[in-house]
């Protein structure tokens, strides 16, 4: 009976050994930090619309990331999407939580999507051709990076994938990295 307990004992370490290194430690991360706001009111997008793109984005980006075991593309599309994602909407719940627990090295649960990937990818196509016939290079900004997430999420979809490639060769691939390098502003002299 001792050996018994003893061998129940050492299957329990190990399942609880194997669930930790499927959460925690087995990838890294370093946390999107905006460092200020990119986009400011002139970005033609109400408030609560940015902020309901912000936490489908994440919600897409998270899944992926879970259900790849944070693979490397994984978490580099990701990066993408949460610092869009705070830039839309700085306080973002979603995109704050997922972009800590990465950092902890914690992989995301998965969560219900309000769409697919394919609606979702014709929704922000569809978004992207009404911010571009707008005024103003935030509105043309965010319709480009909207128009190469559309074909990245949905690569079936024609339409997405053919702008997102005219855009890439006509004015080169989207600066994602401009999303991180944004400075906060310079404090106000009293």
């Amino acid at each position: 009976m001792k050996y018994v307990w003893q061998a129940m004992a050492l299957l329990l370490i190990a399942a609880a050994s194997v669930h930790a290194q499927d959460t925690t430690g087995s990838f890294t991360w370093v946390p999107v930090q905006t460092h200020g706001k990119m986009f400011s009111r002139e970005l033609g997008m109400m408030d609560a619309e940015r902020d309901e793109y912000a936490t489908n984005l994440v919600n897409f980006a998270s899944n992926k990331v879970a259900a790849a075991k944070a693979s490397p593309a994984s978490l580099d599309q990701a990066k993408r999407f949460i610092a869009l994602a705070m830039h839309l909407s700085p306080r973002n719940k979603r995109a704050l939580v997922v972009n800590f627990q990465l950092s902890q090295g914690t992989l995301p649960e998965p969560v219900v999507v309000d769409f697919s990937p394919e609606t979702l990818a014709k929704l922000i196509f569809t978004r992207a051709g009404l911010l571009a016939k707008q005024e103003g290079q935030e509105n043309a900004l965010v319709a480009r990076m909207f128009v190469e997430l559309s074909a990245q999420l949905d690569p079936k979809n024609e339409d997405a994938v053919y702008a997102s490639e005219v855009q890439r060769l006509d004015h080169g691939a989207v600066d994602w990295t401009a999303l991180q390098q944004v400075q906060a502003p310079a404090p106000k002299a009293p």
